[in-house]
């Protein structure tokens, strides 16, 4: 299985992960922070080198990286568990820039532009706030940027927060529909029990399906360094599979950890089995708390039976009232329901913009809004 997601290509300049065409990659704070609690610049340039290759491979990358806390820590001189709750946020705050920093360093020796990005878990729950930030990081990924991505501890508070930047990480690639997470840290898959007490564990390299028996391997182990054990890391894996990704948990610690990887390093392979986009059509297939409708032209019904987004010009008229990143109902002129998708335009907006062209919504609306009434990836055809 392995060898069907992860080779290296001999002729090749640069190292590829076959069938990936987006990939969120997690480091782990265990990677970045070595013994003595410094940051580890070595191992982070050449983890940009091999970004660098994927980019060159046309692969979209997105990275979850923690270290914000920890790097903080070593600057004010106490250990995490030793700190309240204001002090591991004034930590973060602390530690956060450094932490841009050093990637912003590494990444830019390779002409590759970075971004900050830092959510909390409403970001990814609260369907305005999520879909706001996906069209940040796809407007971002468009603009061939990686976004360094990390949980804004500095104002989340314990009901509000992940904790663990394995679960964001998975959200992070619901979000943006990647095919692919990689989750890097000082673990090289999961074991049937914890290796470090029982010597006879089995390393288990495929899963298909994160069952309780599975999570029952997790154990309780946190590193040095981090928040998150594999519990942590199985849960995230549970979350992108059934968002059609395939996700892989692997040891970060050599030199060049994504080669070693795909040289059949050892890892575990968590394979989904459809695709993110068949799973989101899925969903919203199923979706049934609509909360309004549109009417599009005939060429509207073509466009988007071809597989392209609704755009204004093809509307027609608009009913009911909803908002913003709510699932609403497309119909043709004949009254016949044709598809479901997530409008990126609140009701009263639609109505302003109905038969519009592209161009002219910003004169209508008195600001720039999106092209599309419904991006062709939230548009499901019934």
């Amino acid at each position: 299985m392995l060898t069907r997601i992860c080779q290296v290509d001999k002729n090749m300049d640069g190292e590829k992960f076959f069938g990936f065409k987006r990939i969120v990659i997690k480091i782990g704070s265990a990677l970045l922070i070595d013994e003595n609690g410094n940051f580890n610049t070595s191992w982070l340039g050449n983890i940009a080198n091999e970004i660098s290759l994927l980019l060159n491979e046309e692969i979209e990358v997105l990275i979850v990286s923690s270290g914000a806390v920890a790097i903080g820590s070593g600057i004010i001189g106490r250990k995490r568990n030793l700190m309240n709750i204001n002090e591991l946020q004034a930590a973060a705050a602390m530690g956060q820039a450094q932490l841009v920093m050093e990637w912003q360093s590494a990444l830019s020796d390779h002409n590759i532009k970075t971004a900050q990005i830092l959510l909390t878990r409403q970001d990814t729950e609260n369907q305005k706030r999520f879909l706001n930030s996906k069209n940040t990081l796809q407007a971002l990924l468009k603009l061939k940027v990686v976004p360094i991505i990390n949980e804004n501890d500095t104002v989340a508070t314990d009901e509000l927060k992940y904790g663990d930047n394995d679960r964001l990480a998975a959200r992070v690639a619901q979000m943006v529909m990647a095919d692919g997470l990689l989750l890097l840290s000082d673990v090289d898959g999961l074991y049937t029990s914890d290796p470090s007490v029982n010597k006879n564990t089995k390393h288990i390299t495929k899963v298909e399906s994160v069952t309780d028996e599975i999570l029952m391997m997790a154990g309780s182990k946190e590193s040095n360094f981090g928040s998150g054990g594999m519990l942590t890391k199985l849960q995230a894996a549970k979350i992108a599979m059934h968002a059609g990704c395939t996700t892989i948990i692997s040891n970060g610690s050599q030199d060049e950890p994504i080669k070693h990887l795909m040289e059949n390093g050892k890892c575990s392979i968590f394979q989904a089995k459809e695709s993110p986009q068949a799973i989101r059509k899925q969903w919203l297939a199923g979706f049934l708390d609509t909360n309004g409708m549109v009417i599009i032209d005939k060429g509207a019904e073509t466009a988007i039976r071809n597989g392209g987004s609704l755009l204004p010009v093809g509307l027609k008229s608009v009913s009911g009232n909803f908002e913003r990143g709510d699932v609403i109902i497309v119909s043709n002129q004949k009254g016949k329901e044709i598809g479901k998708g997530i409008a990126l335009y609140s009701s009263y907006e639609a109505e302003s913009i109905i038969g519009c062209r592209s161009e002219l919504i910003n004169e209508k609306l008195g600001y720039r809004g999106k092209t599309e009434i419904i991006h062709r990836d939230d548009l499901v055809l019934l």
